[in-house]
């Protein structure tokens, strides 16, 4: 009996056993990484707008439409694992083909603003629109956030992604030659999002491409003047009350502009003795990044000290527009937050802005047989 009843309990154990070797086989299968593909909605020209899910083995999500290349869902896990939302947007796809503050959107041809919408090439004058003040913004009325994308899906190892080709071409938006454009979105099982961007011309033109997702990473609780960030620069590109380039740089130490420390956005943002934080309404500035070789490296943090959220931004980049939502005004609406003042901040990895009209910045010609080429990630962890 005693031998018996041994035998029967050594069965149930190899039973428990190999139910839990199942499931946690089943566990390890479902763990991967994935990409899917579905309708986001009509275009008022009829055509069809998809949307693409990528899900890394961790759980994060990166949801991105083919038109505008925006990025309409990012999750990010909190202290506790709570994945949540973390970029401003839409739920649907018609607020996105309305007038909105670019949110998650692809900018191009040229971003950032060019001085009342004229730049001179090759000794020719070219005129862009105008649509922000005096000024030709973000590519102009129609530039590549207005625009449907083609889109292949991208499926590698550990990495999923999506790559997203535009033609654009001579005179579009006042900017000559034709440029083939190419931007790839990867996530890494490191929870890092990736946009890879590329492109090439047949006719001497100017390039500044980034993206200008909006992060608040709260999850879309609060406004982000209580996040804490950090920015590896030494000098600002100082503008005038239009916003445009004055031409030189400004030293940022000892000023509201130091965020060489960690320091929350709301600390010095109201400051009305700085003539800068006048001019841009609080921060809406180009920071030189100090150090830059055109290497990957990292140049700016951001965290949330309640959710413990915490974001690393590297790029290939000279600078970045660091963006305080200054001009949202709580007109907007979208999964299930209201877009009041400084809801969201925005870290748009660029090149110098009026930089066709500043010759002493970096320059943003692209020549034909030149290839356009930078790159930006944004990583997510708890600290």
């Amino acid at each position: 009996m005693k031998k018996r009843s041994l035998i029967f309990a050594a069965l149930i154990g190899f039973g428990l056993m190999s139910c839990s070797k199942t499931k946690n086989e089943n566990e390890s299968k479902t763990m991967t990484s994935t990409i899917s593909k579905e309708v986001f909605g009509d275009l008022p020209d009829g055509k069809k707008a998809d949307l693409y899910t990528l899900t890394n083995a961790n759980g994060m999500t990166v949801k991105i439409t083919n038109y505008g290349g925006i990025i309409t869902e990012l999750t990010a896990k909190d202290k506790d694992g709570k994945w949540e939302d973390v970029v401003l947007g839409f739920d649907s796809l018609a607020p996105y083909t309305e007038e909105n503050p670019f949110f998650g959107a692809l900018v191009g041809r040229f971003g950032n603003r060019i001085a009342k919408g004229k730049f001179t090439l090759d000794g020719k004058t070219y005129t862009l629109p105008i649509n922000n003040g005096p000024n030709s913004l973000h590519g102009g009325i129609n530039g590549f956030n207005k625009k449907l994308w083609n889109a292949t899906e991208i499926k590698k190892d550990s990495i999923v992604g999506l790559e997203l080709t535009y033609l654009s071409k001579d005179g579009e938006e006042g900017y000559p030659g034709n440029l083939n454009v190419k931007v790839t979105y990867t996530l890494s099982n490191e929870n890092g999002l990736r946009i890879d961007y590329e492109a090439t011309t047949d006719k001497n033109t100017v390039v500044n491409l980034t993206n200008h997702s909006y992060f608040n990473l709260t999850g879309l609780k609060r406004d982000i003047l209580n996040h804490e960030v950090s920015i590896k620069s030494d000098s600002l590109v100082p503008v005038d009350a239009t916003l445009i380039p004055t031409g030189k740089l400004q030293a940022v130490k000892g000023t509201p502009f130091d965020f060489n420390e960690p320091t929350l956005v709301g600390k010095r943002i109201n400051d009305s003795t700085d003539i800068q934080i006048k001019n841009g309404g609080g921060y809406d500035h180009c920071w030189v990044i100090s150090g830059t070789d055109k290497s990957m490296q990292l140049f700016a943090t951001v965290k949330d000290p309640e959710s413990g959220r915490f974001m690393e931004v590297y790029t290939t980049e000279p600078a970045v527009q660091f963006y305080s939502g200054n001009f949202l005004d709580g007109k907007l609406k979208g999964k299930g937050a209201t877009y009041t003042k400084r809801f969201g901040l925005c870290l748009e990895t660029e090149h110098y802005p009026d930089s066709p009209n500043q010759p002493q910045f970096p320059s943003t010609e692209l020549k034909p047989g030149e290839t356009y080429k930078t790159s930006t990630e944004y990583k997510f962890s708890v600290k």
